[in-house]
């Protein structure tokens, strides 16, 4: 009996896993016929990267070589940003009556939500790379060997995968396009309310405490520290690579969960 139980499971999962992978190729193909919004996606950091390491100068607070902070608080920016792309294709489904027609033929409820978060893991890990090689061009270095940067990488697109989650549900919940931008203002706090540009320590005590317990700060300071660059000395940042990881574990339990009953719910 058991047996027949785990041969139905291993179906449904290779059912799922097959249905999800055919969403991905989908997407994929929306960016080989629209190329413009993921070149966009991918320049923006790098002009960002670009305006703060250059025009702007060096950051509040940060002592020493300004690109060892800023390069990694960058990097864990980017992750941030950009969620709009997928947020706008949830929606277009939604408004298209395309989400609809794919509940209706005998796939896996949660193919069309897994295709998209795939296909934005893959655009970020691209964003990832390009920006990585703009740091380096730019005399930025990683000291502390490949396993370090490996896992300062997987830091990085966990917390890309939390807000990515958390993108989905908001988009879910908005159900028109035309609110995306709306609700896509809510990132912008997280970015720019963070360690990623300016030590806390520059700011005052009430503000310099409320970003040093911001997610996106505890992933750039953890990555900091895998990269073997400047950190901080408060306990926050002593603790970085624990929150890094309690941070967007949190988001995901959160927004998971909640995207997929909204999913499931939408025809109801």
């Amino acid at each position: 009996m058991s047996t027949t139980l785990d041969v139905g499971a291993r179906a449904r999962l290779g059912w799922a896993a097959a249905d999800s992978w055919t969403m991905t190729r989908r997407e994929l193909a929306r960016w080989a016929r629209r190329p413009a919004p993921v070149v966009v996606g991918l320049v923006f950091p790098v002009m960002m990267l670009l305006m703060f390491g250059h025009l702007i100068g060096g950051g509040r607070g940060v002592d020493g070589d300004f690109k060892a902070y800023l390069v990694p608080g960058m990097l864990t920016m980017t992750m941030a940003f950009g969620l709009e792309a997928t947020m706008l294709s949830v929606t277009q489904d939604l408004g298209k009556g395309v989400v609809d027609r794919f509940r209706s033929m005998p796939m896996s409820s949660g193919a069309v939500l897994v295709g998209r978060s795939v296909a934005d893991m893959l655009q970020s890990s691209a964003g990832l790379a390009v920006m990585t090689g703009v740091g380096y061009a730019i005399g930025w270095r990683a000291h502390n060997g490949v396993l370090p940067f490996l896992g300062a990488v997987g830091l990085l697109l966990l917390f890309r995968f939390a807000m990515l989650w958390a993108g989905i549900h908001l988009a879910l919940v908005a159900g028109k396009p035309e609110l995306v931008q709306a609700v896509q203002i809510l990132v912008w706090p997280v970015g720019f309310l963070s360690n990623a540009i300016a030590s806390p320590g520059s700011m005052p005590a009430w503000l310099g405490t409320a970003v040093e317990w911001n997610p996106l700060s505890a992933t750039a300071t953890a990555v900091r520290g895998l990269f073997g660059n400047p950190g901080g000395d408060s306990w926050a940042a002593a603790h970085a690579g624990l929150l890094a990881v309690a941070w967007p574990a949190a988001l995901i339990a959160v927004f998971f969960p909640l995207a997929v009953t909204r999913f499931r719910n939408l025809s109801r």
